[in-house]
């Protein structure tokens, strides 16, 4: 074995990197040691964790306090079909404060017609769906009261075109 480790620590190319015997003695921990020691880790904290500690009540005092956090949003829920009631993907949503010019948010439908945008509250909103061979909708939104909106958009087809 010490032969091959001497050929392959004194060849200048790359290909030592990827032969497996350059990891296995390279590493400092044999192989699969790192899931061995992370699976001993695991069981110590389980073990040495306070009985009466709870983390949730902890985690969910940190998400309120922080700054960042997406307490105080809105979230609206678009699903989009078509005239004949099959999901339309692809179709995008794109949403702006009330008054403005500028679309802010924008999202497109998966392969379910299904999309979520997260805009804040307080504020009312103007969203505009539009699709290849479907004529635009523009709806409005009210972002003062509650958390959310569920929205279900029935397209309809341009006149005289094929969707």
């Amino acid at each position: 074995m010490r032969t091959i480790w001497m050929r392959m620590t004194t060849r200048k190319t790359k290909k030592r990197r990827f032969d497996p015997l350059f990891k296995i003695f390279r590493h400092p921990l044999p192989p699969f040691g790192h899931l061995t020691c992370m699976s001993l880790l695991i069981c110590l904290l389980a073990l040495t964790w306070p009985a009466g500690a709870a983390a949730v009540p902890a985690a969910a005092g940190a998400a309120q306090s922080h700054s960042g956090s997406h307490a105080h949003d809105f979230v609206i829920f678009v699903t989009v079909f078509t005239d004949q009631g099959f999901a339309l993907p692809g179709a995008r949503v794109r949403v702006r404060r009330a008054g403005e010019r500028k679309f802010r948010w924008q999202a497109r439908s998966d392969r379910r017609g299904e999309l979520a945008i997260r805009v804040k509250q307080d504020a009312e909103y103007e969203m505009t769906i539009d699709a290849h061979g479907f004529q635009p909708q523009t709806r409005k939104i009210d972002a003062r009261e509650g958390n959310r909106e569920d929205l279900t958009l029935q397209m309809e087809p341009i006149a005289g075109g094929k969707p």
